[in-house]
C-alpha cells in the first residue's frame, strides 16, 4: 500500500478521540526552554500553534497566558479540539497556507507536525505571520530508546512494519523526517528535555495505535502487534503500569 503525507496525515481524524485521550502531553519544562530560547514569555505573547490536533500542546501555552490561536487542517482532529476546548479559537489550515494575519504573531509553534510541512511553502509563511523578533518552535516527542524495553519495542515495531509493507510510525523512517528548515534568522538553537509518565499498559497499548502507521495499517493487522506486544510485556510491567521514558527534542529560531 502506497502513502503520501497527505494520506497519512489526514489518518488522524479516523481516531481523532484515541489520539487526544492517549498520546502523551508535554512537561512544563519544554515551555521553559521555548520562552528562553525565544527570549519571551507565552504570557502576553500572540500564538500560532500549527497542526493543533486535538490541542494537547495548545492548552499548556494558553494555560501560561498567551493569546493562542489553533491551526488544524483536519476534521476530525478540529472537531475533536473544539469540543475539548471551546474557549480557545481555532481555524481550518496547514503551515503551507497559513490562514493567519501577515506579521501577527510572537510565536509559531508546530508540535510533532512540522514534517506533515512543505518547507519550501511553509517557511516563506512562517516569516510572513511572524512579527520582528518572532519566534519559530518546533519539537518532536518521542519514547527514549536509550531505555532497554523501549529500544527492544522499537526494533519490534520496525522489524514489523519493514515487513507488512511501506509505513512507519515516525512517517518518513529516513534522517530527513527531522530536517530542521534553512534560512530563518540566525539559525535554530536546539535543546532536549527528557520526562516520563505512569500509565496503564492498555493506555501504553492504545497510544500505540495512535499512530499513523496503525490508523493506515487497519484493524486487523494492528490487533495483531498489539496482541503479541501485550504478551510481551505483560512479564515485563507485572503490575500493568508502565513508566513511559521521553525525550523531547525541541528548536527554537528567532526571525
Amino acid at each position: 500500500m502506497t502513502t503520501t503525507p497527505r494520506s497519512r496525515a489526514r489518518s488522524f481524524d479516523t481516531a481523532a478521540a484515541l489520539y487526544g485521550r492517549h498520546r502523551p502531553g508535554y512537561p512544563e519544562a519544554l515551555y521553559d526552554v521555548v520562552e528562553e530560547l525565544a527570549g519571551r514569555r507565552f504570557a502576553g505573547a500572540r500564538v500560532a500553534d500549527v497542526g493543533a490536533g486535538t490541542g494537547i500542546g495548545t492548552a499548556p501555552m494558553r494555560a501560561r497566558g498567551a493569546e493562542v490561536v489553533a491551526v488544524e487542517p483536519g476534521d476530525g482532529m478540529a472537531a475533536e479540539f473544539r469540543r475539548t476546548h471551546p474557549d480557545i479559537p481555532i481555524v481550518r489550515g496547514d503551515g503551507d497556507r497559513l490562514p493567519l494575519v501577515s506579521g501577527g504573531f510572537d510565536f509559531l509553534t508546530y508540535a510533532q507536525a512540522w514534517h506533515w510541512t512543505d518547507p519550501a511553502l511553509a517557511v516563506p509563511e512562517a516569516r510572513r505571520v511572524l512579527g520582528p523578533g518572532g519566534a519559530l518552535a518546533i519539537w518532536w516527542n518521542d519514547l527514549d530508546e536509550s531505555v532497554g524495553w523501549v529500544a527492544e519495542q522499537g526494533e519490534r515495531l520496525r522489524t514489523f512494519f519493514e515487513a507488512v509493507g511501506p509505513h512507519s510510525l515516525n512517517g518518513g523512517g529516513a534522517v530527513s523526517f527531522r530536517t530542521l528548515p534553512q534560512g530563518l534568522g540566525s539559525g535554530f538553537t536546539t535543546r532536549t528535555v527528557s520526562w516520563s509518565r505512569r500509565i496503564s499498559l492498555d493506555a501504553h497499548l492504545a497510544n500505540l495505535s495512535s499512530h499513523s502507521a496503525f490508523l493506515l495499517l487497519g484493524e486487523a493487522g494492528t490487533r495483531e502487534f498489539l496482541d503479541a506486544e501485550r504478551a510481551r510485556l505483560d512479564p515485563v510491567f507485572p503490575d500493568a503500569v508502565v513508566e513511559e521514558p521521553y525525550v523531547v527534542s525541541v528548536s527554537v529560531a528567532v526571525i
